[in-house]
C-alpha cells in the first residue's frame, strides 16, 4: 500500500508499505478519507515522520474473526488505541484509557497506524458505523473537525441562551462555530488571520475580535453588556488566549481548553477560581455514546459543513496540501488517499 511520509522540512512524499493484516478484534480499513489536522507542524519542523494523522473514514475490507463490524461498512475510524475493558473505555471515556495496545506488539508491526495511508488497522469498536444518508466526507467530519468543540461543548452545557467566546478559529475552532451555533448559542470569536475571519463570520459568528488589539478583552466584556461571555473556548492552544477566555468570562462561567498546548498557562487560583468561580475544563475528544449526535449535527448544518471544508486533494497532491495547511488559508483539508 502507499502512505504519505515527511522527509525532511517543507519535504513529503508518498512510500510503499507492507498491507497489515487484522488481529484478534481488529479490522483492516481501507482509507477512503483522511482529515488532516496539525500534521504540517512536523512538515515544516523538519526531520523524517514515517506514521502520520490520527483521523480517517472508510470501509471494513477484512476481519480476523467475527466482530462488530463486517466487510463493506462504511466506518469512522475514532482515535487512540485504548483497551476497550476499563471503567473509562466501558462508560464511553476511552480517550483518557491508561492503558493503552502497544500497537506495534499487539499488531507485530507498525504499519496500519497511520491514517495517511491506504489501509489501517482499528479495534472494531472503535469503527462507529457512517450513516447511510452522509457521504463518507461529511462523516469523516465527526473526528476532529467537530468532535473536540462537541465534547466541551458537553462538558460545559453550551446552550441557546449562552454567548460563547471562542479563541483560534484555525479547522477545529471553525468547527466549534458550527457546534455552538447548533446549538443556538451566539457566537464571538478571536482570530487574527484574514481568511479565517472571514469564513467564521460566514459559519454564524456575530464578530469576530483581534487579540492583537490590547483592548480585545474590553470589546468581549462590551458585547456581553459587561458581564463577560456564558462560556470560553480555547481552540488556539496559546497561553494569552487562554487568559483572554479566562478574563472574558462572566462570574460563575465556564472556560474549556481543546487546543494543545505544552507551555505554562498562568492560572490564579483565588481571582479566576475562588472568586469568579469559574469551571475550567479540559477536553480532548467526545464521549463514544454521542456519535450520533455529532452526525446530528453534520446532518441538519449542510451548508455549514460544506463550509468547513476548504480544500479535497488527492494524498498524490501531499507537499500542496502541507503547503496549504501551513498558509492557514483553509478550514478543514480532507485528502482521498487512492487518488
Amino acid at each position: 500500500m502507499l502512505k504519505a511520509i515527511i522527509t525532511g522540512a517543507r519535504s513529503a512524499e508518498l512510500a510503499e508499505c507492507p498491507t497489515p493484516k487484522p488481529v484478534a478484534d481488529w479490522a483492516l480499513v481501507k482509507t477512503l478519507v483522511t482529515p488532516m489536522c496539525t500534521e504540517y507542524k512536523m512538515y515544516l519542523g523538519g526531520g523524517r515522520h514515517e506514521f502520520l494523522g490520527h483521523e480517517a473514514a472508510g470501509e471494513v475490507v477484512e476481519v480476523a474473526q467475527p466482530c462488530g463490524v463486517k466487510p463493506g461498512d462504511r466506518v469512522v475510524v475514532m482515535p487512540q488505541y485504548p483497551c476497550g475493558r476499563c471503567d473509562l473505555c466501558l462508560s464511553g471515556e476511552y480517550i483518557h484509557c491508561q492503558a493503552c495496545f502497544d500497537f506495534d506488539a499487539f499488531t507485530g508491526s507498525p504499519e496500519g497506524k497511520a491514517t495517511y495511508a491506504q489501509y489501517l488497522l482499528k479495534p472494531a469498536w472503535l469503527l462507529p458505523r457512517a450513516p447511510d444518508d452522509l457521504t463518507i466526507e461529511q462523516a469523516s467530519l465527526a473526528l476532529c473537525a467537530l468532535g473536540p468543540s462537541f465534547g466541551a461543548f458537553d462538558l460545559m452545557r453550551l446552550d441557546a441562551l449562552d454567548t460563547t467566546l471562542i479563541t483560534g478559529l484555525g479547522p477545529v475552532g471553525l468547527g466549534a462555530v458550527v457546534n455552538a451555533r447548533r446549538r443556538g448559542a451566539r457566537v464571538i470569536g478571536v482570530e487574527s488571520h484574514p481568511w479565517r475571519v472571514e469564513r467564521a463570520l460566514a459559519l454564524g459568528a456575530e464578530r469576530v475580535l483581534d487579540p492583537r488589539d490590547p483592548d480585545c478583552v474590553r470589546q468581549a466584556m462590551a458585547l456581553t453588556g459587561g458581564a463577560g461571555v456564558d462560556a470560553a473556548l480555547d481552540c488556539s492552544g496559546v497561553p494569552a488566549a487562554h487568559r483572554l477566555c479566562i478574563e472574558a468570562a462572566r462570574r460563575k462561567g465556564r472556560v474549556a481548553f481543546v487546543g494543545e498546548c505544552s507551555e505554562p498557562t498562568t492560572l490564579r487560583v483565588s481571582n479566576d477560581l475562588i472568586r469568579k468561580g469559574l469551571t475550567i475544563v479540559g477536553s480532548w475528544h467526545y464521549n463514544r455514546a454521542r456519535v450520533s449526535a455529532v452526525f446530528d449535527v453534520i446532518r441538519a448544518m449542510p451548508r455549514e459543513i460544506e463550509l468547513l471544508v476548504s480544500h479535497t486533494l488527492p494524498m498524490s497532491r501531499i507537499g500542496e496540501a502541507f503547503e496549504i495547511s501551513a498558509s492557514h488559508d483553509c478550514a478543514k483539508i480532507l485528502l482521498h488517499p487512492w487518488e
